[in-house]
């Protein structure tokens, strides 16, 4: 099967997401955009996709509901969100300073601070790519994709 036959066609929010601000709407469709546009995703023991992925949340677990292109069931992974918990929140805070520093700090500080983010954003794709490992093969870059619209997801704006 050929390489791009592992990948993502599509990403579908379900209901259970909830809706949010403009600003958090278009975070989720840019999020959403980047990771469709390039990614690696081979879930375990299937042939090829591309593969469409719809992402749920149950009892604060995180749903992966992966099928074909044309809608059939492949898997389904949940995926419990507690190991992500401090990440994310790690995650917000830092950016938060990020982009206060932006507006009021030399670019030394501000490059600090963009360190400490991508190296908390390095650790939840590292995280992510763990707790599918076995599950769904993704490379880091898919990984970091995917932990950003983790992240989108919990983002109020």
């Amino acid at each position: 099967m050929a390489k791009g036959a592992f990948r993502l066609c599509d990403v579908v929010l379900d209901d259970t997401i909830g809706r949010s601000t403009p600003d958090v709407e278009h975070e989720r469709a840019v999020a959403i955009f980047d990771l469709v546009e390039e990614n690696s995703f081979e879930p375990a023991g299937h042939a090829g996709g591309p593969y469409k992925l719809f992402l749920s949340l149950v009892d604060a677990k995180l749903v992966l509901a992966i099928r074909s292109e044309d809608g059939a069931d492949i898997a389904t992974h949940i995926l419990s969100l507690t190991p992500f918990r401090r990440i994310i929140k790690d995650y917000f805070m830092i950016c938060e300073s990020y982009y206060e520093a932006i507006r009021s700090s030399t670019p030394r500080q501000i490059e600090a601070i963009d360190m400490g983010r991508r190296g908390i954003h390095n650790e939840g794709s590292q995280t992510l790519m763990d707790r599918l490992q076995g599950k769904v093969k993704i490379d880091f870059d898919t990984a970091r994709r995917l932990f950003t619209l983790i992240c989108v997801l919990y983002w109020r704006g």
